[in-house]
């Protein structure tokens, strides 16, 4: 999962109640601690402040969800999942969208350009001195509330959740690719394999050079003994895509390996009452050393302070009698069991 990322700027507005200067000022007072502890990164601060400003506004007849969605934004940025994902949740059930029109006017004798609240901006087109009356619209965050509330949830470990709120969001927005990143996530944490390898495969037909979707597939293939071969063309083109990615060149040499374990234990078992079956087993466990090979030293070349990566290219070495090679990883093996010893 990737982290959580989030920033918006976040614009201060003006109350104006008429006599009510007294819910005015309150209002003023709220905006003005949410604004500025938003501005200072003190989150935990400007949430609660923020949704103070909604409650206000909302108790006398303006029911102004930006500001529940400012106050999601900040519980989110300050790690606090639960209080965010009710809000994020409440803002998409009421179809929120975020869009808002913003109204303003040139005043002919400064030149400035002056924002208004709508009533005003009407009054104002009666005014002589005012000019180029204009309107503009505030894009939709709809699209953000889905994927952050996913995010969220994944976060908070709550895959099935995620999947209701992703099925929700891709119902609207077909083509969002964060959603589909993290439908394929929430498969895979839900445990629903199945779902999760057609996903990758759905992504890897729209982009087939993403190695991570790739290796992904690779991984989950690997898990079942029919996929094997599958999974090892998965592997072998991650690296192909990107040749020092580590992790694919571990995962294809323990693939084609196989669970050496238990044959070397069938290699004992046999070897004394059926020496011409163990000799078969041998030669063959000799021959995917030999085709892991490539692999293992492609993945000690890629991490070569990575101490398993040493560790299962020395043993490939043993195996298929490198013995020169063998002498120059001594040294080296020596060094890294020091550092990892510390």
């Amino acid at each position: 999962m990737k982290k959580l990322i989030l920033g918006i700027a976040i614009v201060a507005s003006a109350f104006v109640f008429g006599q009510k200067s007294d819910v005015n000022a309150k209002l003023q007072e709220a905006n003005k601690a949410a604004m500025d502890a938003y501005n200072a990164k003190n989150y935990t601060v400007a949430a609660p402040k923020f949704l103070e400003v909604y409650n206000l506004l909302k108790t006398n007849g303006q029911d102004d969800k930006i500001y529940m969605y400012y106050a999601g934004l900040s519980y989110a940025l300050a790690n606090n999942s639960e209080e965010s994902i009710k809000i994020y949740t409440d803002l998409i059930n009421s179809g929120f969208t975020g869009v808002q029109t913003t109204y303003t006017a040139k005043e002919k004798k400064s030149g400035q350009v002056v924002n208004l609240d709508k009533a005003t901006w009407d009054l104002m087109k009666k005014n002589s001195d005012y000019s180029d009356f204009k309107t503009e619209q505030t894009p939709s965050v709809e699209p953000e509330l889905y994927e952050t509330l996913t995010t969220l949830l994944l976060n908070a470990k709550k895959p099935n959740e995620a999947l209701a709120i992703i099925e929700k969001g891709l119902a609207k927005y077909p083509n969002n690719a964060k959603l589909k990143d993290a439908q394929g996530t929430a498969y895979f944490e839900s445990g629903n394999t199945e779902k999760f390898i057609g996903t990758l495969k759905e992504q890897l037909t729209k982009n087939p050079n993403d190695a991570t979707n790739w290796y992904n597939l690779g991984v989950m293939q690997s898990k079942n003994p029919a996929t094997v071969e599958d999974a090892v063309a998965s592997f072998k083109k991650a690296i192909e895509i990107k040749p020092d990615f580590d992790n694919a060149y571990q995962n294809l040499v323990y693939t084609i390996v196989g669970d050496d374990s238990k044959i070397v234990d069938q290699i004992n078992a046999t070897r004394k009452d059926k020496p011409d079956e163990a000799t078969k087993l041998i030669d063959a466990r000799r021959e995917r050393f030999a085709k892991a090979l490539p692999y293992a030293e492609g993945w000690y070349k890629a991490a070569p302070e990575n101490l398993d990566a040493l560790t299962a290219l020395k043993e490939i070495y043993v195996v298929t009698k490198n013995t020169d090679k063998l002498k120059d990883l001594k040294a080296k093996e020596t060094e890294l069991k020091a550092k990892a010893a510390k």
